[in-house]
């Protein structure tokens, strides 16, 4: 593994400083401070070099003073290392970009980073984005299409507005309108969620099941100091952090065995039992959030069958009855 010194750690905080006064300006010198955790004194070393090596960066004093760049100036990406440029190319399969009206703009940015990479890594850049792809859709059962606009929702996030929602809650099927202040919006394993604050409170909303949404002419009321990924971050452990009370065992025949592990992955109560070598029908241990969330196993017929709890094989028992008078042919 090739050693990483600190020159390399020192030219790429003097890239970062280049492009973060290239995005923002002109920054204070604490700003760029905290934002690459060194000291001021060491971030005015790297402005005092930048400048030796003729880049046109220069200090304000004041109040209102720090870091700035000279306007129009701009670097290439020179300072990027060959891995870099790959995982810049390994493209998503456009799905994300596409609903939120960007496919084009992605395009035309990747052919500009291409021209502007240094050329031994344009090769490496080109060969990871026609060799790797990654397509976050999964098979069949895809994310519905939403119903409202995602240009809608996109917008309130940029312009920074309130956001009026009608939704379809998926626990109780009831409509509900809500006054939102929006973060931004996450694409989940193909989902588009909406992450806002309800009334002082984060809240989470998928796309697919809003029916409308308006953008008001009142300005966003987001919590003072919050960003969109510390809102999310709440919001997904609490969603992961949910306890699943309910243990179940089943008895699964060893031809299935391997589909129904990777169906319940995420149920599983421990690690997966080995799928070689096993005996005719394998026990597996799984955990569910309720009885009606523990009913998907009878899809899997009599290569699946609950041991326990006794109300579940009750509950599935009742199931299958009712499925069967609704297919007899009398």
């Amino acid at each position: 593994m090739a050693s990483y010194t600190f020159e390399d750690v020192r030219s790429e905080r003097l890239l970062s400083i280049m492009l973060l006064l290239q995005t923002h300006g002109q920054l204070p010198a604490g700003d760029l401070a905290e934002r690459l955790e060194v000291s001021v004194r060491t971030v005015m070393r790297d402005v005092e070099a930048l400048s030796s090596a003729g880049v046109p960066v220069y200090t304000v004093r004041g109040p209102h003073g720090g870091i700035a760049l000279l306007p129009g100036y701009r670097t290439n990406v020179t300072g990027m290392t060959a891995d870099e440029a790959r995982a810049l190319f390994v493209l998503l399969s456009g799905h994300a970009h596409t609903e939120l009206g960007l496919g084009q703009a992605l395009g035309s940015a990747l052919r500009k980073l291409m021209a502007a990479l240094p050329a031994p890594h344009r090769p490496d850049a080109d060969l990871a984005s026609r060799r790797i792809l990654i397509d976050p859709v999964r098979w069949r059962g895809g994310p519905a299409r939403p119903a409202v606009d995602l240009a809608v929702l996109q917008q309130a996030v940029f312009d920074d507005r309130r956001l009026r929602l009608r939704y379809r809650h998926g626990r109780d099927n009831r409509v509900r309108s809500y006054t939102l202040d929006p973060y931004g919006l996450v694409n989940k394993a193909g989902v588009w969620y909406l992450v806002a604050d309800h009334r002082g409170e984060p809240a989470l909303f998928r796309a697919d099941r809003a029916l409308s949404a308006g953008i008001l002419d009142e300005p966003v009321r987001r919590r003072d100091g919050l960003e969109l990924a510390d809102v999310w971050d709440g919001l997904r452990r609490h969603i992961d952090d949910i306890p699943a009370p309910l243990p179940v065992t089943v008895s699964v025949h060893r031809d299935i065995l391997g589909r129904f592990l990777r169906i319940h992955e995420a149920d599983l109560a421990g690690p997966a039992p080995a799928i070689d070598g096993q005996p005719e029908r394998v026990r597996v241990q799984l955990h569910f959030r309720s009885l009606g969330a523990a009913e998907v196993l009878l899809a899997f017929g009599t290569d699946a069958e609950v041991l326990a709890p006794a109300e579940l094989r009750r509950a599935l028992a009742r199931k299958a009855a009712e499925a069967a008078a609704c297919y007899d042919g009398t």
